[in-house]
């Protein structure tokens, strides 16, 4: 008896696209490494807020967590940097096209070691972009040495003993005036996914450093760094969601400590617990000093740490005009033969 049932049509989000249109090149990481989950949930976040792969400029420097913007988004555009200098190439794309959304991947050797500077500087300026360093403490694309967010007194087999204390790149961040910081681990999908979408909603840099666990070279159940630990010692700072922008929801009468179930404007629910006490992202040194106390306890600070939507970005503090600069005619961004020859006179 054949089979006569019609097959089930693949879902479609509200441009048209299927989750598999937004998937990329299959990994040649290692298998269990938290690159691929962080890889895997930029897929189901461009679906879910229907993402036009074609507006997305996907960059990276060198390194393991280099080679991921080849597994997602496979219509994209793509810049492969030099080692640390990933944010220059980012700024000046994004300048030149202020309406590509740009979504950069780095590590901890890319952006902590040679690339400190580079990254300092992008946050300063507030290039619009979500720049997620995936964080595992090692050098792992050349076999596992200490990378500047290592622990202090950390013990690796083939590394020895790290003898220098970490650098914590969600505290550098603060420091140089990202008004948009997030921690999270690569095993909380849930999280990662929700942190993500308010980073592509962000007016500045969205800055998600995400523990992503090494299987190689820094998995060990003592490593900061690894599955183990993170399961383990992960304290959120507060539930997280998002909402694009859509009618806004209103609750009301909602007491803390109380739980409530709130439908969302695509007829799913979601449910809210009012905490007792809550964290306030929006407190500068509240944030430096949790990081700090985190440190002491051993704690994997995940959640929304730090958030300051006031800052313009670049392109508001350039004055760039409403049309990209790479489609405007070449009379409107070249000086003209009279004002070249006026420059060159006054140099005279």
């Amino acid at each position: 008896m054949s089979d006569t049932r019609t097959p089930r049509a693949e879902k479609v989000n509200v441009i048209g696209l299927t989750q598999a249109d937004y998937k990329g090149l299959p990994t040649t990481l290692c298998q269990g490494c938290g690159h691929n989950s962080i890889s895997n949930q930029i897929v189901q976040v461009a679906y879910e807020l229907s993402v036009r792969p074609s507006q997305v400029l996907k960059l990276s420097g060198i390194g393991c967590s280099s080679k991921s913007p080849a597994y997602f988004l496979g219509e994209s555009f793509g810049f492969n940097s030099l080692h640390g200098r990933m944010p220059s190439l980012a700024t000046g794309a994004l300048i030149t096209n202020h309406e590509l959304l740009g979504i950069a991947v780095s590590g901890d050797g890319d952006s902590a070691s040679i690339g400190m500077g580079q990254f300092k500087h992008i946050l300063r300026r507030n290039v619009r972009m979500v720049y997620i360093i995936e964080n595992n403490g090692v050098y792992g694309l050349t076999k596992g040495q200490f990378s500047a967010t290592a622990d202090e007194g950390q013990e690796l087999k083939h590394a020895g003993v790290n003898d220098f204390p970490p650098m914590d790149m969600c505290m550098e961040a603060i420091i140089a005036g990202c008004g948009f910081v997030a921690r999270s681990f690569s095993g909380d999908a849930t999280q990662v996914r929700e942190l993500m979408k308010a980073a592509l909603s962000h007016r500045g840099t969205a800055l998600l450093d995400i523990i992503s666990p090494c299987v190689a070279f820094n998995n060990h159940d003592t490593s900061t760094k690894s599955y183990t630990y993170g399961k383990e010692h992960e304290t959120p700072l507060h539930g997280i969601g998002f909402v694009p922008r859509e009618e806004e929801i209103h609750i009301d009468n909602h007491d803390p400590g109380e739980t409530r179930v709130v439908e969302l404007h695509d007829g799913s629910f979601i449910k809210l617990h009012k905490l007792e006490e809550d964290y306030d992202p929006t407190d500068r040194m509240g944030a430096l000093h949790r990081l700090q106390w985190a440190q002491e306890k051993d704690e994997l600070l995940t959640g929304l740490v730090y958030y300051n939507p006031s800052r313009p970005d670049l392109g508001e503090t350039l004055k760039l005009p409403k049309t990209p600069l790479s489609a405007l005619p070449d009379e409107r961004i070249r000086p003209g033969r009279e004002v070249l020859a006026g420059m060159m006179s006054g140099l005279m």
